[in-house]
């Protein structure tokens, strides 16, 4: 696969006319029309996601990006010719069940964009019997079309590469690859399945295992004086947490988990928290967390664009993180100070009156026109 290494500074903001009706319209609006600088359709105002813009090969992009320079490199691969760029090792799916029947065999065949990788595929599909019908990423239904709104809506591309912002400053560029730099390392996570008790106790034990043997290789054999053995029970990852006990309860509906069913760990959080796969979600917005990517922050399971916003305020208009002090602040809201003007016709309004409906910002005209429909 060959990438052009320009591609990877390639702007959302400057997209094409795409052919790709809005889901939230209802067929009505049949056509992306993407607006200079904010992530919506100039045509019917929704939101970029409900047109369901990118490709597989984008978000895989994507997502390597995120991943990559972090210690979830492993799910990821070099582009040859890519110059250093990295893609998604997303694991897919396909299941063929052989159709009986009086005529000639034939099989049906399921593809589910996403799996859990490492699993066997008895695991594999177990886990997916625990996550609600319409959600499940199999090809060509809603749950993949899900799968693909929340990779834009939990992760934006815009969260991660200051090239895909609008017009950053450089010390507002700095401050963002600061944020990202600082977020891969202390809070990015992808969830591990498993059964219960079966999946941090055999890190933990490779662990250990090298530990004894650099140590023995150091003292010939012999325990140094003044440097006691790490206790196996005190290490981060928590061994002693990770063997299997008799009773699991989900970190989350704090109900009791089978030791048959596939939980979900996650690795920042400990191995001592397990969660049912339908309770592995963002604490903020309650969405279960795509791809099982997460940010553990303070205790708690974040996605992406809610953990952003725990670290820096979100300009409401072009939905894009904030790295100045330029900016407005109303109800709870925030705005570039550039971009403080009416999501209908687009005027200024700095020092002006101004009303919000629905988190958008309208001058007073507009707002009477649109009560008035």
């Amino acid at each position: 696969m060959e990438l052009n290494s320009g591609m990877q500074k390639m702007s959302i903001l400057h997209q094409t006319r795409k052919e790709s009706p809005c889901s939230a319209c209802r067929g009505m609006c049949k056509t992306f029309e993407p607006h200079a600088w904010r992530k919506i359709c100039k045509s019917c105002k929704c939101n970029q996601e409900d047109h369901s813009l990118n490709s597989d090969a984008e978000d895989d992009r994507k997502i390597g990006r995120l991943l990559a320079d972090s210690k979830y490199s492993n799910l990821t691969a070099r582009v040859k010719g890519g110059d250093g760029v990295r893609i998604y090792k997303r694991n897919r799916m396909i299941i063929t069940n052989p159709i009986v029947t009086k005529k000639d065999p034939t099989f049906d065949t399921v593809t589910y964009e996403w799996a859990p990788p490492g699993l066997t595929q008895k695991l594999a599909i177990h886990y997916m019997e625990f996550i609600p019908k319409e959600m499940q990423p199999i090809s060509g239904t809603e749950g993949a079309y899900y799968r693909r709104r929340q990779l834009m809506r939990q992760l934006p591309v815009y969260d991660q590469d200051p090239f895909q912002c609008h017009a950053l400053s450089e010390s507002e560029v700095k401050s963002m690859e600061e944020l990202v730099r600082k977020y891969k390392s202390d809070s990015l996570g992808v969830g591990e399945v498993a059964l219960p008790g079966q999946v941090g106790s055999a890190k933990d034990e490779a662990n250990q295992k090298q530990k004894a043997e650099a140590t023995a290789q150091f003292t010939n054999g012999k325990v140094a004086k003044g440097k006691p053995q790490d206790d196996p029970a005190s290490t981060n990852g928590t061994l002693a947490e990770a063997q299997p006990k008799n009773e699991y309860h989900c970190e989350l509906c704090k109900q009791a988990v089978s030791t048959e069913s596939p939980v979900v760990y996650g690795e920042r959080a400990g191995y001592d928290r397990l969660w049912h796969p339908a309770c592995f979600l963002c604490t903020r917005c309650s969405e279960p967390l795509v791809d099982l990517i997460y940010f553990w922050k303070s205790g708690k399971l974040l996605c992406g664009r809610h953990y952003c916003d725990s670290e820096k305020s979100r300009c409401i208009a072009c939905d894009e993180l904030i790295f100045s002090e330029d900016y407005i602040e109303s109800k709870g809201l925030t705005w570039h100070k550039k971009h403080f003007c009416c999501v209908e016709c687009e005027q200024p309004l700095l020092g002006k009156s101004f009303e919000l409906e629905q988190a958008k910002l309208l001058c007073t005209s507009c707002y009477k026109s649109i009560k008035k429909m």
